[in-house]
């Protein structure tokens, strides 16, 4: 019996260190392979990234119950709009949670970008982008993306990156980092994204999971108003 405990409790271990281990491989590859590509501001992006590209593609984050954007979704805005304002960009892709009439995050990302004077021609909507990882397959599948600026936080933008090129986006990331944030923040979204950089490197690499809505292509390069509801 105690030999039996031994094995198992043995093979528990062996076990546990392997995906610790896959874990920790996997972060460093995507870390090592997107990080490349990340620029800390719009004056790099002008030295280093073949502009303009297509569209600024902002990640959507949490919104207030009276449509205000949370600090960190504010300056993924504000960091996409400057791209755009600097002609390194020919339009801007709001992608984010609508999953229902009660949390809307693309309209209060649309509302906020209307009002720093952006023409709305220029503004598209995806409403389906629950995560990361869907919000980067649709912009390519869906709105026909070949090249990109991605607007968040640094921590988020690996992940990003390499699901977008693995996709074939020509992508770049825009570190959005325009505030401090809380420590106890920012370690919950780093433990988090250790994880979710897992998933998604298998979900790109081996599953090739679709996103939970796919539909109609609305071509980046044609008219933004089917993206609107």
């Amino acid at each position: 019996m105690k030999k039996h405990l031994k094995t198992l409790l043995f093979t528990i271990l062996a076990l546990s260190v392997t995906v610790v281990l896959m874990i920790v491989a996997i972060n460093i590859h995507i870390v090592s392979y997107s990080g490349k590509y990340i620029v800390d501001s719009v004056e790099e992006i002008a030295e280093i990234v073949p502009v303009p590209v297509q569209a600024v593609v902002v990640l959507g984050a949490r919104v207030y119950p009276d449509g205000r954007p949370c600090a960190m979704l504010q300056d993924r805005l504000d960091a996409g709009i400057s791209v755009y304002e600097n002609d390194l960009s020919l339009k801007l892709l709001l992608t984010g949670d609508h999953g229902t009439i009660g949390y809307d995050e693309v309209n209060s990302m649309k509302e906020y970008t209307l009002g720093q004077g952006i023409p709305k021609e220029d503004v598209f909507l995806d409403h389906a982008g629950f995560s990361t990882y869907d919000s980067m397959v649709r912009a390519a599948r869906i709105f026909k993306v070949e090249s990109a600026v991605v607007s968040t936080q640094e921590f988020h933008l690996y992940r990003a990156i390499y699901i977008a090129r693995r996709n074939g986006i020509e992508a770049w990331g825009i570190k959005a980092d325009l505030r401090k944030y809380p420590q106890s923040e920012i370690l919950r979204y780093t433990v988090r994204e250790w994880l979710a950089r897992t998933k998604d490197f298998f979900y790109v690499n081996i599953l090739r999971k679709d996103p939970v809505y796919l539909g109609q292509a609305i071509p980046i390069t044609g008219d933004s108003s089917p993206s609107y509801d």
